[in-house]
């Protein structure tokens, strides 16, 4: 299927899981920045159970060294390559799928820690979370579509 064969709604699909891409990929790159900074921050303390700078500089903010709002840039450049560079490849339905109910899966542990462990909550993982979810939701969508006019 090339890219000018791509259905509308195809297009609509993949169109709106780049923006959301691209708004995981702004949002992560501030929590990395964060993540990084040796000052503390004020745009997300907020009171007691909102403190971003808790959750970003926590022992889980890193996975075998590495920052997870790197992993979530990673992530998030890769679906907005997918979504746009590699959409006319006909596995990228199922791969940006399986890959962002991956990363929703991941979200949803580390959402778990904050609320759970760390008794508090952090607004750009929020934020990352409600993205991922919608990019799961519209991949998902995507992925069965493709299955219904293959079949």
């Amino acid at each position: 299927m090339t890219v000018s064969a791509t259905p509308r709604f195809t297009r609509r699909i993949l169109l709106s899981i780049a923006v959301l891409a691209l708004g995981g990929v702004l949002v992560s790159s501030v929590s990395l920045y964060h993540h990084y900074g040796t000052s503390a921050t004020s745009y997300c303390d907020i009171g007691e159970d909102f403190n971003c700078d808790i959750v970003n500089r926590s022992t889980y903010s890193t996975v075998g060294g590495v920052p997870v709002a790197l992993i979530g840039v990673v992530g998030y450049l890769a679906t907005l390559i997918l979504a746009t560079a590699s959409r006319s490849k006909a596995e990228v339905p199922a791969v940006l799928a399986i890959a962002s109910l991956a990363g929703l899966a991941f979200a949803l542990y580390l959402t778990y820690i904050e609320g759970f462990v760390l008794a508090a909550w952090c607004i750009l993982c929020l934020s990352s979370l409600a993205l991922i979810f919608s990019i799961a939701v519209l991949s998902s969508t995507l992925w069965l579509h493709s299955i219904r006019r293959a079949g």
